[in-house]
């Protein structure tokens, strides 16, 4: 992040959270109050998503993870979840070319497999097209649960023990964490959750263990960029103890 950025927004470079996740919620709350269909929602929560990417990206935080869709959607309507699926294919043709242009790096976690085949192409082109980029790097959390995620660990930590590439005494938090999707990538510092509800909905469950939380009672859809600028600078200003006793 350059000084000109730091002035416009008033941050300290200096305690930016490298790593932000976001739980957006409250697209369907959002076009239900507005008399809406819920697709309406999820298509204006896509603008408020470009908004906070961009955001981002231009004061220098190095991994934005954002909920998309968990596990649990697929119960939704089978309507709501094909309109998803276009508007998600629709995003990542509509942003490639920005996010190779602002050196932003894409990549997946969760359970691509389950994804349309259609989708999974265009998430294939995405990455390949933003691989080599060193900027940001922007995880969007696709048919994801954090549980579903650390049995995957566990299943395939156990088969490397089991297979005599792995000592069991070896097993470490360190260890573990490099079989979960976000492998090598430092543990999110910031949550924020959209809409008010007090929940973290199985997402990054082993992840956050020390993040610090912001819940805004502000429907997706509304979060604007000065929403997240207030939080980054209330953020900067608590004291992370991480469990230990901190001087006041």
């Amino acid at each position: 992040m350059n000084s000109n950025v730091s002035d416009i927004y008033g941050l300290d470079q200096s305690k930016l959270p490298s790593h932000v996740a976001i739980i957006m919620d409250g697209n369907g709350r959002w076009a239900k109050k507005r008399l809406l269909n819920r697709v309406k929602g999820h298509e204006k929560g896509a603008d408020t998503v470009r908004t906070v990417v961009r955001t981002c990206r231009e004061i220098g935080i190095s991994v934005l993870t954002l909920y998309a869709f968990s596990t649990e959607n697929w119960e939704r309507p089978k309507a709501e979840i094909n309109a998803l699926m276009v508007l998600l294919k629709k995003f990542l043709v509509s942003e490639k070319k920005e996010m190779t242009d602002t050196n932003i790096r894409l990549n997946i976690i969760g359970q691509k497999e389950r994804l349309p085949a259609d989708v999974q192409e265009e998430i294939g082109q995405t990455m390949a097209a933003t691989g080599q980029n060193s900027g940001m790097c922007l995880n969007l959390a696709l048919s994801y649960g954090a549980r579903a995620e650390i049995i995957k660990a566990a299943r395939e930590i156990a088969l490397e023990v089991k297979e005599g590439r792995l000592n069991a005494d070896q097993i470490s938090e360190e260890i573990f964490t490099q079989y979960l999707y976000t492998a090598s990538m430092p543990d999110p510092e910031l949550l924020i959750r959209t809409s008010g509800e007090m929940r973290i909905s199985n997402f990054l469950l082993w992840q956050i263990a020390y993040a610090e939380i912001h819940v805004t009672p502000t429907l997706w859809p509304d979060f604007t960029q000065d929403e997240l600028i207030r939080i980054l600078k209330e953020f900067q200003g608590r004291k992370r103890r991480f469990g230990q006793v901190v001087d006041e």
